[in-house]
């Protein structure tokens, strides 16, 4: 059943609070075997500390981390189901009041193009000054209208990588390449542990949508033999939460793989989200 503009806006607005507050039951439970293994002190303590945050975040409704970071949408359209303009106009207003609700970081650089490349334009004072990212549609699975919203922040895109492999007719060698970057990118990122979100598809575009789809679909609970090894690996090399050792650089690892081409390439897309991330939530719409 189709949703008013003032009903689909609520539900925007309540879900991306959701998102930017509270962990799923999956990656709770993610964090709880990760405190069951873990030897170091120092490290389970880290752990123990986020998973607390997290329970103070969602009881309070407050952010898990001060940034809030920026709206990223996937939009799941089932067979029967239609998109038109108010409803996308609905969504954004959602996003708008969840960001001032939940609050969100004042983050938004005002002015012209210049200006918002070099800073120089100034802050917005409005937490909604923070667009969201162009939302990504997809045929949905089930015969409903579903939204993923997700918080990305400004960590894990600074040590996030999108670049070519050359494969070399060997799987393998793609998994190489991912484990050597994420454990590059996991020792500098500092908010550890993280997940890592990985995309592989036929250009930086495509690598990096597939990136996306990777966090919405992801369960920590439900992991393929190719996820397991990047995390082993990238585990194997005992960077720890916070950099101080320890079993779990990486809770799990969610990776997408779309269609590719007949080439001597493979785009890929690493994201290690960090400890709070992926900070999602889901919502049908009609």
């Amino acid at each position: 059943m189709t949703k008013t503009y003032d009903e689909i806006t609520a539900l925007v607005r309540d879900t991306l609070v959701e998102a930017g507050s509270t962990f799923r039951p999956d990656k709770i439970a993610a964090y709880k075997r990760a405190i069951s293994t873990e030897h170091n002190d120092k490290a389970r303590w880290v752990l123990e500390t986020i998973l607390e945050n997290a329970e103070a975040a969602e009881k309070n409704r407050g952010p898990l981390c001060d940034d809030t970071g920026i709206p990223h949408l996937v939009l799941e359209v089932g067979e029967n189901c239609a998109v038109n303009g108010r409803m996308l106009d609905a969504i954004r207003q959602g996003v708008a009041d969840g960001l001032r609700a939940l609050p969100g970081r004042p983050m938004g650089i005002m002015g012209n193009d210049s200006h918002r490349i070099d800073q120089s334009g100034g802050l917005d004072p409005d937490p909604a000054g923070v667009e969201p990212a162009p939302i990504l549609l997809r045929r949905g699975k089930e015969d409903v209208l579903r939204l993923h919203i997700l918080m990305f922040g400004g960590g894990p895109a600074i040590r996030a990588k999108t670049y070519r492999v050359f494969h070399k007719h060997n799987t393998e060698t793609v998994l190489n390449e991912i484990v050597e970057w994420a454990k590059e990118s996991v020792g500098q990122l500092g908010c550890t542990p993280c997940t890592l979100a990985v995309g592989i598809g036929r250009s930086h575009f495509e690598a990096a949508a597939l990136m996306l789809e990777a966090q919405a679909d992801g369960n920590y609970d439900v992991q393929s033999e190719m996820e397991q090894e990047i995390t082993r690996r990238v585990n194997a090399s005992g960077i720890g939460p916070l950099g101080l050792g320890g079993n779990t650089s990486v809770l799990a690892t969610f990776l997408k793989v779309g269609p590719q081409r007949a080439s001597g390439v493979r785009i890929v897309c690493v994201r290690p989200t960090c400890c709070f991330e992926p900070r999602i939530a889901t919502v049908e719409l009609g």
